[in-house]
């Protein structure tokens, strides 16, 4: 591929050539945003210099756009697509025509926000503030990989004002990630008027407080930009911010400094005019009738290969209680053992928040040090990080509490799924058996806040066994996979004849449930946690001839067709330490219906608001959730 940033200087005939492609491209951005009556023509005009500088000179190759030596550009405020799609057009990546046609269309790759698989487009930024963590993601995957490519991370000054972005500064310089550029436009205009009056920021003197080198260029100047660039690029002691001073709608003179189209699409009137300015061809009544039929498919992500020793599998014996947090942990290291000095497999890779002792990623920590990276108390910026370092051919896993990992950091996870990460999260301390920490950090909706989002795959093992064959199963798999494991220690699991259910001959599949237990006068479904206790309560209920099956769901996004037998014509129950409205009960009663598998009667037995403070045997007690009070609940059922 070609050499970043070849040029000691910028040369005359290049600047020429970058100035007559930014007339093309302000027409292109104009026509795009009028063609589809929406858009945010402004700040594209702002960036336009910033882009053509920067995709100009990186080292990325429209002929292979997705070759592994390629440098990494993250475009962060996302809504400034058509600039980003003008560029890439007129570079060559793609038919430029076809995004001004289809720009923010239905039936049209080229959404209102940049969309990864574009080529050229690395990550699917739109809620701004998370680019650089995207970025920083990508920069360390560079370093884990020993990968020669420089990380470019384009950036707004209004997103400046997000914790996240600080918390990505200080990840950044503690990393060493000094193969990462920033260059921020900063034209102090957003939706609500000038950035310094919405939210002041001294961008500067915050990006130095936290050890970055920072230049400040004319954002128009194609010479300034490349030489400033150019020079983060050969002084790589730090990680480097570029301040770009530019203009909101540059290069139209009516629309120059002017707010109002920041996100606002010119009229017909308006574009002839504007395009007039530029010299610019009006042909948008050609791109108005093409769009009329149009149609093109999204462009394919396409994941990477997946090579990785799971090692071998721990066996716990019946009579041993195992918190499913302790098997997690040594499974993890025992993966990271296998594969640390394997250079010819897939890297593991492990993000922590400041609490690994509690969520045993420390275990990994002790076998894997270099692997391993504390982000200390920065959830948002490390779901990111996590999320984008295993786009990049790092099998990542990021260990969190669970109102950390999915309440806290929900819209970092649901970005990491649009953009098809391969993301194993890892959640513990999960339903009330956090006990007194009390309500504050009872994560009781980890199946309900992830069951939003489409393609998360979601495991809740339910005892040790389990838990190490299902984390030893995500690890080999590619796409996004949680797991939610409590604290307390649990029993294992038995057969009737009191071996271990999960055996050595368990092989975890995703998708299918547990019969721990079969008897025709009710059926209880369960999760987690609690599943020992349903299998406690069926074992004292036979010895007064109630029959009861119990069936463990592991898996409660994917349910096998089977269990309809234990439902249709059944009592049903379903049993979880979970906010009954939104986890097992609504996915079993869910399945039911679709399934046309009536059960005789159906309860949910589980959380129906905050609980309080305690040791977890009193809240289960008061709940609801104990051996004794199942028992309660079955009899009164059957009668």
């Amino acid at each position: 591929m070609k050499k970043r940033f070849s040029h000691e200087k910028l040369p005359e005939e290049e600047i020429q050539k970058l100035k007559l492609l930014g007339k093309r491209c302000r027409g292109d951005i104009i026509k795009m945003t009028t063609v589809a009556d929406s858009g945010h023509p402004g700040g594209s005009m702002s960036s336009i210099d910033i882009y053509l500088t920067v995709f100009s000179n990186a080292r990325i190759d429209p002929k292979d756009p997705w070759n592994p030596s390629r440098d990494r550009i993250i475009v962060s405020h996302g809504h400034t697509s058509p600039g980003v799609y003008a560029t890439l057009g007129e570079l060559g990546f793609f038919n430029v025509e076809d995004a001004i046609t289809g720009f923010r269309y239905f039936d049209s790759p080229f959404e209102g926000h940049i969309t990864r698989g574009i080529p050229g487009v690395e990550w699917t930024t739109g809620n701004l503030g998370q680019g650089l963590s995207a970025a920083c993601g990508m920069a360390l995957s560079a370093k884990i990989q020993n990968l020669d490519y420089h990380t470019f991370a384009l950036m707004s000054d209004a997103e400046q004002a997000k914790g996240q972005v600080a918390e990505a500064r200080r990840f950044a310089k503690k990393f060493g990630l000094s193969n990462l550029t920033v260059v921020i436009d900063y034209n102090d205009a957003q939706i609500s008027g000038r950035a310094r009056n919405v939210m002041f920021v001294d961008i500067k003197e915050d990006y130095e407080a936290d050890g970055w080198r920072a230049l400040e260029v004319d954002g128009h100047d194609y010479a300034q930009l490349y030489e400033a660039i150019k020079y983060a690029l050969e002084n790589q002691d730090k990680p480097t911010v570029i301040i770009g001073r530019t203009m909101m709608g540059k290069g139209v003179s009516f629309m120059e400094d002017d707010v109002e189209y920041h996100g606002k699409a010119l009229s017909l009137e308006q574009a002839d005019k504007a395009l007039k300015e530029l010299g610019v061809e009006n042909d948008i009544q050609k791109y108005i009738e093409r769009r009329k039929t149009f149609s093109m498919p999204h462009f394919e992500i396409k994941p990477y290969q997946v090579k990785i020793d799971t090692g071998k599998n721990r066996i716990y014996k019946p009579g041993e209680s195992v918190a499913n947090r302790d098997a997690f942990g040594r499974a993890l290291a025992d993966i990271g053992l296998a594969n640390s000095k394997l250079t010819t497999n897939t890297p593991v890779a492990v993000i922590d928040c400041d609490l690994k002792p509690s969520t045993k990623t420390d275990l990994f920590e002790h076998v894997a040090p270099d692997l391993f990276f504390q982000a200390g108390v920065q959830e948002h910026n490390a779901a990111t990080v996590a999320g984008a370092l295993s786009s990049q051919g790092v099998i990542t896993f990021f260990g969190d509490f669970g109102v950390f990992g999915i309440d806290e950091t929900y819209n970092q996870q649901r970005l990491n799924d649009i953009n098809h990460t391969n993301l194993k999260l890892i959640v513990t301390h999960v339903g009330t058996d956090v006990g007194e920490d009390g309500k504050t950090h009872h994560c009781v909706d980890y199946i309900g806040g992830l069951r939003n989002i489409y393609n998360f795959k979601l495991i809740v093992p339910q005892d040790g066994n389990q838990t190490d064959r299902s984390l030893r199963f995500m690890a080999k798999v590619w796409g996004n996979y949680a797991m939610a494991v409590g604290r307390s220690k649990i029993p294992v699991i038995t057969k009737n004849n009191g071996e271990a259910f999960f055996d050595e001959n368990y092989e975890f599949v995703y998708g299918e449930c547990d019969l721990f237990r079969k008897g025709e006068d009710v059926t209880v479904f369960s999760t987690g946690q609690t599943s020992h206790i349903a299998v406690k309560a069926a074992d004292d209920l036979l010895k007064e001839g109630i029959k009861v099956t119990v069936v463990g769901v592991p898996t409660p996004f994917e349910l096998p067709k089977w269990i309809t037998t234990y439902i249709s014509s059944k009592h049903v129950l379903t049993f979880e330490d979970h906010n009954a409205n939104t986890g097992l009960g609504g996915v079993i009663s869910e399945f039911a219906l679709d399934n046309r598998a009536y059960p005789k009667s159906f309860t949910r037995i589980g959380l129906f608001d905050y609980t309080r403070s305690g040791l977890v045997k009193d809240l289960y007690r008061i709940e609801g959730l104990d051996v004794d009070s199942l028992k309660s609940k079955i009899k009164e059922i059957v009668g």
